[in-house]
């Protein structure tokens, strides 16, 4: 992967800890943009980015050996990020993007599809040969964009979610990164 590459107006790097602030302010914002009707609303509205911006310092600070943060970023700042390592499935191989977010104007130019290819190919450099992402199953817009790229869906399945909700997600999967990564 480069160490920084342009494409459509957008910058995708490596995050480092200097970045934590401002990747929880995406976070924030692309939750409370995305998950209306999804999330309990009053848990959308308590969402800290103090709290979060702990959060990212700790993991880009001490980030595991296959761990991936990549930020994506405009002239105005960052725009979106994805985190990306080991499945938590635990299958040998398997590389999982836990969460890739974008602002809403960022979003339908090309960077999604741009920040994912990107963190396939810097997992593909750690040794994954597949790829999966977990989608929350009535989020119809990433659905849409993940099967557009190709991945399968798995059958959908109940999973503890924020603020004690029980919300159904559905896994997509690429036998082979390298149709992800391109």
């Amino acid at each position: 992967m480069a160490q920084g590459s342009v494409q459509s107006g957008f910058v995708v790097f490596p995050a480092g800890p200097a970045d934590a602030e401002a990747l929880a302010r995406v976070h924030v914002a692309a939750w409370r943009q995305t998950y209306p009707g999804l999330l309990p609303e009053a848990y959308l509205a308590r969402m800290s980015e103090a709290a979060h911006a702990r959060r990212f310092a700790r993991r880009l600070l001490q980030p595991g050996p296959d761990d991936v943060t990549l930020a994506a970023a405009d002239r105005w700042g960052l725009v979106g990020y994805a985190e990306a390592g080991p499945s938590r499935r635990g299958v040998p191989g398997e590389a999982e993007v836990q969460t890739l977010y974008l602002l809403r104007p960022a979003q339908g130019r090309g960077l999604g599809r741009q920040l994912l290819a990107e963190t396939a190919r810097a997992l593909a450099a750690h040794g994954a040969r597949s790829l999966v992402i977990s989608v929350l199953r009535d989020n119809l817009r990433a659905r849409a964009f993940y099967e557009h790229l190709g991945g399968q869906a798995e059958p959908a399945r109940l999973e503890p979610g924020p603020g004690g909700a029980r919300l159904y997600e559905v896994a997509y999967w690429w036998p082979d990164i390298r149709d992800v990564a391109g």
